[in-house]
């Protein structure tokens, strides 16, 4: 994948296929870079960084969460398939990786991360709703966990949270997943759907995002599919 031709005239980037079946979504030049800027400054990307993903290029978090807002500065990216077994001893010379909530559980399940040193390792979680007991995980191993929603139409760093201490997350601690409480975007809820708009966005007018939330006081909280 030519991630100079991507910048210069954009990339068509298909979609998990969670919420129904896969689609494809063309990103404009100008869209990818409206996403890049809000992905390094969201997760503090700049030059020194060290890229480490493990996700499909072919997808929004695989290609446009970390990857290619990364390269566009300059800054070191590793891309490879990922084995739990091998992860952690990879991740030990990046700043950045992005995991879905499945990869996550995969590496808790090892036998080294129990013991893993994963101070100021900048984690973004997303695809799924990243569950509250994977931030612990991660966050008590010494993480900056940052669970993030986004979609192909827009971000995918669109809506988040940083945590960097138990106790943070143990006061956000809520039934329901969060989505966050930073967004980069404009964003309005009608009868409990999210509905988002900007220069992240493929559509020009509101998108009815189908995904069903409920803001509180310290953010945005994920009910699932309309």
């Amino acid at each position: 994948m030519d991630l100079n031709d991507i910048l210069m005239n954009g990339v068509t980037i298909q979609s998990s296929g969670t919420t129904g079946p896969p689609k494809y979504v063309f990103r404009d030049p100008d869209n990818i870079r409206a996403c890049n800027k809000v992905a390094r400054e969201a997760q503090q990307i700049s030059s020194q960084s060290k890229i480490l993903t493990v996700t499909r290029m072919t997808h929004a978090g695989g290609l446009l969460a970390q990857t290619l807002p990364a390269y566009e500065v300059g800054a070191d990216v590793e891309i490879i398939p990922f084995n739990p077994y091998g992860f952690l001893r990879r991740l030990k010379y990046s700043t950045h990786t992005f995991l879905t909530p499945d990869h996550m559980k995969a590496l808790i399940q090892t036998k080294d991360f129990q013991n893993a040193d994963l101070r100021g390792k900048w984690i973004l979680g997303g695809s799924f709703p990243v569950s509250w007991d994977l931030i612990y995980a991660f966050v008590s191993r010494g993480a900056i966990v940052q669970p993030n929603w986004g979609m192909s139409e827009i971000g995918p760093v669109v809506i988040n949270k940083v945590f960097t201490d138990i106790n943070t997350v143990e006061q956000c601690d809520d039934p329901l997943p969060m989505l966050g409480d930073k967004i980069w975007c404009d964003y309005k809820i009608v009868n409990d759907e999210l509905y988002v708009k900007g220069d992240m966005c493929v559509y020009d007018d509101w998108f009815a995002t189908g995904d069903l939330v409920i803001k509180k006081s310290n953010g945005i909280y994920y009910r699932g599919r309309k």
